[in-house]
């Protein structure tokens, strides 16, 4: 198992912070245009737009199966290079689209080029630490990753106000442009040469075979999906939510903003506490706080109009803030013994979680059209299914007495 002797520096956080952000400057940015964009293309489905946000995810579970693999033999660094590229052109794809489909097209082709400074960005933190300390680093990246959900829409609103929709793909690219430089001049190769995997037509099956035989992977790998799934459920229907139902949309970036501060306020604690608490008891405990929470607002608002704002954001916040002591412990748990195969271990763990929340997200999103409720029994569903994958792997040792 390839460790260095490298000690984690802020640069190395920020880097691998960046190689991640870009999905989320991606993602999140457009949520105050989707409307605008809609106009544009001619879909005025608000329904059949939120396809813009969730398609991007395909591509982003599809892209990892193969620059996964791709990275075991040849390396960390050319894939992420080879990832911006596919993104910058998917990037013009968008910038040109006549319609809904031919968007959907650039946004899910978006998605297979981010998909490798993402997975690589976990690749290269499991060439580099492992166990408790390896989720230490991961909360860290998550938390500087967590800024740019919480400035991006603002920042969107912003350019769509002063220079159209357009220029916020135009920032995008000028942003990965930047990010590119950066890592092609500071970040070494982290595969070393003696544990490239020679490529062939095996790579994947050998690599998927490994993948199985631990419980534990495959285990957090799913429930990676299914919290996953019904944040996804949130993102793709936010713009909806509070633009339409709650009549914010001058105000949506901020509560947007706020709501991201909770998962990285959480995700930072994480990364000091997870060294004296551990990343399974942290974890678990986000994980039963999770689902209290969602069921307490299933069950109280069942049948009931919509909530103050003020008592939606509180019931949020308090979800997000699991959020972030469950996704960074979740990816690292799965990820622990699997350092031998990091790159393809990586691919498939986010292929899974990332395939697995398109369809959640996709089926709970088309009820929330008039009430935020089916969301929180989404989460509810997702939350205790998680716990229960939780408590069957992690069952407490018995103490055997003389």
């Amino acid at each position: 198992m390839q460790k260095t002797a490298q000690k984690p520096n802020f640069e190395f956080v920020a880097m691998m912070a960046a190689l991640m952000s870009i999905v989320a400057l991606a993602i999140d940015a457009i949520l105050p245009a989707i409307s605008n964009i809609g106009e544009a293309i001619k879909s005025y489905d608000s329904t059949d737009n939120q396809l813009l946000v969730t398609m991007i995810f395909l591509g982003l579970g599809v892209g990892q199966l193969f620059f996964g693999p791709i990275s075991d033999s040849f390396g960390r660094k050319p894939v992420v290079y080879v990832g911006f590229i596919i993104f910058l052109v998917a990037s013009i794809i968008c910038l040109v689209a006549p319609s809904l489909e031919i968007m959907v097209v650039g946004r899910i082709l978006q998605g297979i080029g981010l998909s490798a400074p993402r997975t690589m960005a976990i690749s290269i933190i499991r060439d580099t630490y492992q166990g408790d300390y390896m989720a230490k680093v991961m909360s860290f990246v998550v938390a500087f990753f967590i800024l740019i959900p919480v400035v991006a829409p603002a920042i969107g609103k912003l350019i769509l106000d002063a220079a159209g929709w357009q220029s916020i793909f135009y920032v995008q690219m000028f942003f990965v442009f930047v990010v590119a430089l950066w890592f092609w001049k500071r970040q070494p190769e982290t595969l070393h040469p003696e544990y490239k995997i020679p490529f062939s037509s095996h790579v994947f099956v050998d690599g998927l075979r490994e993948f199985v035989k631990y419980k534990e992977t495959v285990a957090f790998t799913i429930t990676s999906g299914l919290v996953t799934g019904a944040f996804l459920v949130y993102l793709s229907s936010a713009q909806h939510i509070f633009e339409d139902q709650y009549a914010l949309k001058e105000v949506f970036p901020y509560i947007f903003a706020g709501l991201a501060i909770s998962i990285g306020l959480s995700t930072f604690l994480n990364g000091t506490l997870v060294m004296r608490f551990g990343m399974r008891k942290l974890s678990l405990m986000a994980t039963i706080v999770f689902c209290l929470v969602a069921l307490i607002y299933s069950v109280v608002f069942l049948n009931s109009p919509n909530p103050s704002i003020y008592v939606l954001v509180g019931f949020l916040s308090v979800q997000f803030f699991c959020l972030g002591f469950m996704w960074g412990n979740f990816r690292s748990i799965a990820m622990e013994p699997i350092g031998h195969i990091a790159g393809i271990g990586a691919a498939i763990n986010g292929f899974v979680s990332t395939v697995l929340s398109i369809p959640i997200a996709t089926f709970i999103g088309e009820f929330v059209k008039d009430s935020v409720w089916p969301l929180f029994a989404g989460l509810a569903i997702c939350g205790l299914c998680s716990l229960a994958i939780f408590l069957l792997v992690h069952r407490p040792k018995k103490v055997v007495t003389a």
